[in-house]
């Protein structure tokens, strides 16, 4: 039995270096969150034993959850790298066909030849609607569009873009050679019920599931939703000190498990080899 509670925890500590590991990979990931390794203990006994006298059974996994901490804002002046100080996450959709939203805290947006502005994989940012003043006027997922920026006002096709800017509450402003200024949108901003519940998708991206909850969409500074810092991006939120001395941690409990296998064999051998 030994030989298997100590397996138990042979792989226990192979998936906290494998954790650890995939944490310290992407140190320089723009927008990843650490993940941490939860374990629980075995513990079996029928109604009729004394628990006083029974071993535990060895070790397992619980789950692997990520830590959505904020990570530390880097400074790029490019208007369209956003960061989010504070929770929330952007909604983006894919290209067709699939039309997928998902949601990201990777904010290095930029234009493609389509004048979209799209993240690192292709999916476009998206807008929700607002009024003159900058106020939203819905927060339905069917109202979002997508993030386009226009060529030339479309009051005076003579007048070409100079500027976009984007402001702490995600409105987005268009600005004009002949001086006219328009709001495009708000960037489109999701909430969440349980974060920890969301499935993750690589380039830090995630879906919504059941566990999770449905997306609450709104405006950067409304409710739970942190504000928009346009010219930063957040980096990610690992701590590669606390992942060394995790990575100390784990190796430690490797090898003593390790080592309990390899004692539990030599005794087993003793036995064996005892002539009657």
């Amino acid at each position: 039995m030994s030989f298997y509670t100590s397996l138990s925890g042979l792989k226990a500590a192979q998936t906290d270096l494998n954790v650890i590991s995939n944490n310290v990979a992407n140190t320089n990931s723009t927008g990843f969150k650490k993940s941490r390794a939860l374990f629980g203990d075995l513990f079996t006994a029928s109604p009729t034993q004394a628990t006083s006298s029974i071993a535990g059974q060895g070790v397992s996994l619980s789950g692997i959850t990520q830590q959505f901490t904020q990570g530390t804002m880097q400074p790029t002046d490019k208007t369209l790298d956003l960061a989010i100080a504070g929770d929330g996450f952007f909604a983006v959709k894919s290209q067709p066909p699939s039309d997928a939203l998902s949601y990201s805290r990777n904010g290095a947006f930029s234009v493609n030849d389509d004048y979209e502005v799209v993240d690192t994989i292709g999916s476009k940012a998206q807008l929700l609607p607002v009024d003159a003043n900058g106020v939203i006027t819905s927060t339905n997922a069917a109202d979002m569009v997508d993030f386009v920026v226009p060529e030339f006002d479309p009051l005076d096709p003579a007048a070409l873009l100079t500027n976009i800017s984007i402001n702490t509450e995600g409105v987005v402003s268009a600005t004009f050679s002949n001086g006219n200024q328009t709001k495009l949108g708000a960037i489109a901003m999701a909430s969440f019920s349980s974060v920890e519940g969301l499935r993750p998708m690589g380039d830090s991206h995630w879906q919504s599931t059941g566990e999770s909850g449905l997306a609450r969409l709104n405006q950067a500074g409304s409710g739970a939703l942190g504000q928009i810092k346009s010219g930063y991006l957040e980096l990610a939120n690992v701590d590669i000190t606390e992942e060394l001395v995790s990575l100390i941690s784990a190796q430690r409990n490797f090898q003593a498990n390790a080592q309990a296998i390899e004692t539990s064999s030599t005794l087993t051998q003793t036995i064996m080899n005892l002539q009657i």
